[in-house]
């Protein structure tokens, strides 16, 4: 006798989940689709289950027909739900990855035997046979649990190849609805009787649902529109179909907005422009993708600047509820997604960067995404990658531009990293390091610069040259470790270097609070390293502050050496008197010409760096160099 008593509550809960999904907005994705018909495919089994199990117990009172098509019904549902739960866990992967027509005959060949196999039992006794006894397992029963291992063990192959397309959560969620299915095929083998895979299977979609299928993942803004993560897979999964007009609306100067209306009521405001845009394009898809920014998946046919205008027109008045009242201003982002056959990181990253770009500006203009700024975009992806392979394997280069003294002898230089493409050509320092900053690897790549520069300090000790110092860069991010000042002593120690002969540098920027900066500058100090100001002239340093740090050093930026040599005043000269009556030591950047170098010189300048005496050159070009002094 088979026990049912499990079935009526697992359908229950099932039409719990059903009865909440579709209470929220959704996005017709393919796994969404997915998650439906693998309930769908689970009341099927619940319930020709159920009815092919009263049927079995009572098969002397039932026609033995009805017995054989009720459980043939059963076995084709079971088949088919192990397969369209493989079926979801691909779909869930995110991925390019594609398998070869053939082999993915030979994954869909399993469940094709099942179905068949199914079909034919009623006549061939294969699966399942009734006769005077009653119910009987036919010779290839077996083939229940191995169709399910198999799907199993298929699927979390496939999520092994993918791994990295993935989120830790999703990767959990895909092992254990696998995992809770496994167990469940293993207690239907040991408890045939009782009727408990159906709860197992249970189990797996409500981890399904909390993982992946939750409508909150997809929504923000209280639900009134989609969020960015919607976005993307949503135009990944249309790859070839692309066929939209995106149009970007974006809440001027956002941070400052969030500032002075507060979290609550800028949230607020938020809720309401998502509810008018959705209320404008209600036959469109909004998303919001944080920082004040709207994404609007539009019919290729809008007429862009009309309905900017129109939006333009809505800002102008208050965004106003009960208890809010806000005043904002927008701009607009265009981009023609038809054009397009899939939406790749280069697309997204674009639309992203401009939409700060039109946050950032004042008017309500309309931004224009062109194929040069995706190919500037795709350019600079290539650049990251470039960046990331040099620190990965430590193949970052110093390169150093001398430092002269007024007689044209080299006595430093200021180290500097380069990184080469694929090809072996260098890559614009202007281009690297404001990614890897962005990144957040400057400190890995500063280390590893500080530490060549270390070792080609030992190096020139070695072979019996000298050089009375080597400038090396900290940038803003390095200058905020705490960790800092024993990490370059730790080095410094371990090629056995004087800290006195290692100079760093910092710019006006990295000294925005005070305080911190002392305690940093103490602590490197006190490990016997000294600091030089580099770029003076491009931030808002005083006399008060530059008297309270120890600089020995004082560099200034090119331009003012530049604008200088096109039109000389008194204001230059002056600034150099005063900084060496304060005692810093003065170093001119930028020198290009003779001319330069000799005004420079006569209004006091203590060394010189620039093309003029030497372009930034590889550490063995530098230390030939040196040995030919």
């Amino acid at each position: 006798m088979w026990s049912y008593s499990f079935e009526i509550p697992t359908l229950l809960v099932l039409l719990i989940i059903l009865s909440f999904y579709f209470s929220r907005r959704r996005l017709s994705l393919k796994r969404n689709l997915l998650f439906i018909q693998m309930i769908a495919v689970e009341t099927f089994v619940i319930v020709f289950d159920t009815a092919a199990s009263i049927a079995d117990n009572n098969y002397m009172l039932v026609p033995q027909w009805l017995v054989d098509t009720l459980n043939m019904l059963y076995f084709i549902g079971f088949f088919t739900r192990s397969f369209a739960m493989y079926r979801f866990t691909v779909s869930v992967t995110k991925t390019t990855y594609k398998v070869k027509s053939f082999i993915r005959q030979l994954i869909y060949a399993p469940f094709y035997l099942g179905l068949v196999f199914s079909i034919i039992s009623p006549f061939t006794g294969f699966i399942f046979y009734v006769d005077e006894q009653g119910y009987h397992a036919g010779p290839f029963y077996s083939l229940v649990y191995w169709i399910g291992f198999f799907y199993i063990f298929i699927a979390l192959i496939y999520v092994f190849c993918c791994r990295k397309n993935n989120q830790r959560r999703e990767l959990f969620g895909i092992f254990y609805y696998n995992l809770v299915i496994f167990t469940g095929l293993i207690v239907r083998a040991y408890l045939p009787k009782t009727l408990l895979m159906d709860t197992f299977v249970l189990m797996a979609i409500l981890i399904v649902y909390l993982a992946f299928e939750n409508p909150e993942y997809y929504l923000d803004l209280k639900g009134s529109v989609f969020n960015s993560g919607s976005l993307r897979e949503y135009l990944r999964e249309k790859s070839g179909n692309i066929n939209y007009k995106c149009i970007g609306v974006v809440v001027h100067r956002y941070q400052v907005i969030r500032e002075v209306y507060g979290a609550d009521q800028t949230d607020a405001g938020l809720v309401m422009i998502g509810k008018y845009l959705e209320s404008l394009f209600f036959e469109s898809k909004v998303f919001y993708c944080r920082k004040g920014r709207f994404v609007i998946l539009a019919d290729p046919k809008t007429d862009v600047e009309g309905i900017c205008e129109i939006i333009f027109k809505r800002f102008e008045k208050p965004w106003k509820s009960d208890k809010v009242e806000l005043y904002l201003t927008a701009g607009f982002v265009s981009l023609d997604f038809s054009g397009f056959q899939e939406c790749d990181d280069e697309l997204l990253t674009t639309l992203a960067k401009t939409l700060d770009k039109a946050g950032n500006s004042e008017s309500g203009e309309i931004f224009y995404i062109s194929d040069d700024d995706i190919e500037k975009t795709r350019n600079e992806i290539r650049i990251r990658r470039y960046v990331e392979n040099a620190i990965d394997n430590n193949s970052i280069e110093l390169f150093l531009q001398p430092l002269v003294d007024k007689n044209g002898k080299i006595v430093g230089a200021e180290a500097l990293s380069r990184i080469r493409d694929s090809e072996g050509n260098l890559i614009s320092p202007g281009l690297f390091i404001p990614l890897v900053e962005n990144s957040g690897r400057i400190n890995e790549m500063g280390e590893q610069i500080f530490e060549k520069t270390c070792a080609f300090m030992c190096r020139i000790k070695d072979n019996g040259l000298s050089i009375e110092w080597i400038n090396v860069n900290l940038s803003p991010i390095q200058f905020t470790r705490t960790d800092l000042a024993d990490k370059c002593a730790e080095i410094v120690k371990e090629y056995q270097v004087d800290p006195g002969l290692i100079h760093l540098e910092i710019t006006e920027g990295s000294v925005i609070d005070d305080s911190f900066m002392t305690r940093q500058i103490n602590a490197l100090v006190d490990k016997g390293f000294k600091f030089v100001l580099d770029d003076y002239g491009t931030g808002y340093s005083n006399l008060s502050r530059l008297k309270k740090v120890p600089f020995i050093n004082i560099k200034l930026d090119k331009s003012l050496v530049w604008n200088y040599d096109k039109k000389p005043d008194a204001i230059l000269p002056n600034m150099v008197s005063t900084f060496k009556y304060m005692g810093f030591g003065i170093t001119a950047e930028g020198i290009e010409t003779g001319k330069m170098a000799s005004e420079m010189i006569g209004i006091g300048c203590d060394y010189l760096q620039g093309y003029y005496y030497s372009e930034p050159i590889p550490e063995n070009d530098f230390f030939e160099m040196l040995s030919q002094r």
